[in-house]
């Protein structure tokens, strides 16, 4: 089907989509969320509103706004208010740690921070010595310290900039901003930094409604801070038109009028779950969203059944998870398409997926933080087992040599993209930059090749890559035998220092419940399975597979457990 585009993927601000898309059909849009029913309309008002509250409280054009929250409805309320003020949002996943979250904080040079009161002691700790940070906004209620009844967050942003104090919201005044002296206690030493006032959300949205500060399309709009897997996260720029072009090209290949009911269990702070939610800035017609706080594979299925969900955006970590359900004991008919994203999909996985609800189409994709989390789609009803699509509509994709030339299809090499979702650059490193998007194409360090009628296929990461005694071993290669044995549920493979090879391939696999297969008969099944170079020599059964914030297999854990021995 080809969807009825009506909007473009260039040339407006995401602000400016936003309220074109309301005038749309925000009325007849609804987000359900923990029992509650949003309508776009109330969405939108709110959003208006605390674009309203921001500006009053000193958020200037371009400033950044970190969000750490779990899903809410908050948290899309709060990116298109800070669009609105012409601002730009910096999602990050609430399970950073303090040093993460700081070092976001102080590299981005956030002059706000919206959280929720279970984040707060975090948020306030990792804000010390955030000299940009001129205040916290805090959605709900403060957490009342042991004993004491909870004060109220101030309506009183710290001064701006300029030295001059914004002006406090109307009505009587605020308790002090927490932090502030108690009467009797000492003034601090000179040059400590002063704790960052709290700020309530519901006093910020309770003011008029605020006009439109438009951006340039090319103006940055969100700035994305990566897993850090090698090293310390990098700051990714991603302009209005890349995230709208991202986004635009994710619905034209998607779109299917009759799929009017979605279940969102991605992180919105993730690039993925960004572009998902802004999907809706392009949607031709309303739908109906039901958002998850997190992902949980047993509230998933209860809420696909009551809703009557027509599809999904999931990542491969949960598919496994629900294929450890009860999936028959669920009214799941309404369903019709999952779409995977954020990491390979195991092709075991897919299959046993496909043998449990053989009516729900798998449509795997695949993109990076750096191309606003899209560069190829599987469309509707095109889905190839094994791939992750096409080239998404305005992708220009190329498989490259190391020597810098373009493979053939068939042939293995590295990813290479160009167009209009690319990010603008990394955050203050132009070293980073210029060698990622050497030659006018982002190589993404992905392994991969086309087939003759274009679908792409992931290998692997480059990085990942285990050389042992000259042969290149593809982890993800191991891990598809191993997850294929019926004892197993999931598996991560990772190289460890050999003197003899090099590198040597070690396995960790997760087992099902009640499993009794040892990892001498695991070996001996993936040596059936491949050839000699690359069959595991050791074999760890594990618990769970050590995932990241975001639901991926975290590789860098693993080589921590062999390091430790």
């Amino acid at each position: 089907m080809v969807a009825p585009m009506v909007t473009q993927p260039q040339g407006s601000s995401l602000q400016r989509l936003a309220e074109q898309a309301w005038e749309r059909h925000a009325g007849e849009s609804v987000l359900f969320y923990e029992g509650q029913r949003w309508t776009g309309t109330q969405l939108a008002e709110r959003s208006r509103r605390a674009a309203g509250g921001l500006r009053q409280a000193g958020l200037k054009p371009g400033e950044r706004v970190v969000v750490c929250m779990a899903n809410c409805p908050e948290v899309g309320i709060t990116y298109h208010a800070v669009w609105r003020c012409g601002a730009v949002t910096t999602p990050v996943l609430f399970l950073l740690s303090e040093e993460e979250l700081r070092h976001v904080l102080t590299d981005s040079g956030a002059a706000f921070i919206v959280t929720t009161p279970e984040f707060l002691p975090k948020v306030t700790a990792a804000a010390a010595g955030a000299v940009s940070l001129r205040g916290i906004v805090l959605v709900g209620e403060a957490p009342a310290p042991t004993g004491q009844p909870a004060p109220a967050p101030t309506g009183r942003p710290a001064p701006a900039p300029t030295g001059q104090p914004a002006p406090a919201p109307t009505g009587q005044p605020a308790p002090a901003p927490t932090g502030q002296r108690e009467p009797g206690e000492p003034p601090a030493p000179p040059g400590t930094p002063q704790p960052s006032p709290v700020l309530s959300f519901a006093e910020l949205e309770a003011g008029p409604e605020a006009e439109i500060t438009d951006s340039d399309p090319t103006a940055l709009a969100a700035l994305l801070y990566t897993g850090g897997t090698t090293g310390r996260s990098k700051g990714v720029m991603i302009s209005h038109e890349a995230l709208s072009s991202s986004a635009w090209a994710a619905t034209a290949t998607s779109y299917d009028e009759t799929l009017r009911s979605v279940l969102l269990p991605l992180p919105l702070s993730h690039s993925y779950g960004l572009m998902v939610n802004a999907m809706s800035l392009h949607a031709p017609t309303p739908a109906t969203s039901v958002l998850m706080r997190w992902f949980d594979p047993a509230g998933w299925l209860r809420l696909a059944e009551q809703h009557h969900v027509h599809t999904s955006p999931l990542v491969p970590s949960m598919i496994q998870m629900l294929l450890q359900q009860p999936l028959e004991e669920y009214d799941l008919s309404s369903l019709v398409r999952v779409a995977s994203g954020a990491a390979p999909l195991p092709q075991q996985v897919a299959d046993d997926f496909r043998k449990r609800l053989p009516h729900v189409e798998i449509a795997e994709g695949y993109g990076l933080t750096e191309t606003a989390a899209i560069i190829a789609t599987s469309p509707a009803g095109q889905a190839r087992a094994g791939s992750v699509g096409k080239p998404a509509p305005g992708v220009e994709l190329r498989i490259e040599r190391r020597d810098g030339s373009q493979a053939g299809p068939g042939e293995d090499g590295e990813i290479c993209v160009r167009g209009p979702m690319l990010m603008t650059a990394y955050w203050n490193a132009p070293a980073e930059t210029a060698h990622t998007m050497r030659g006018g194409w982002l190589h993404t360090g992905d392994i991969g090749r086309l087939d003759g009628d274009g679908y792409l296929y992931i290998v692997d990461r480059i990085k990942d890559l285990i050389i042992r005694g000259g042969y290149n071993v593809y982890p993800r290669d191991v891990e598809d035998v191993l997850v294929g044995h019926p004892d197993a549920v999931a598996a991560a493979v990772v190289g460890r220092p050999d003197s003899k090879y090099g590198e040597e391939i070690v396995a960790f696999v997760q087992l099902r419940q009640g499993a009794t297969v040892t990892p001498a008969e695991l070996i001996d099944y993936a040596r059936q399975h491949l050839s000699a170079v690359k069959y595991p020599r050791e074999v760890r059964v594990v618990d769970a597979i050590p995932l990241t914030s975001v639901l991926k297999t975290d590789r860098k854990r693993l080589r921590a457990l062999l390091a430790g021995g």
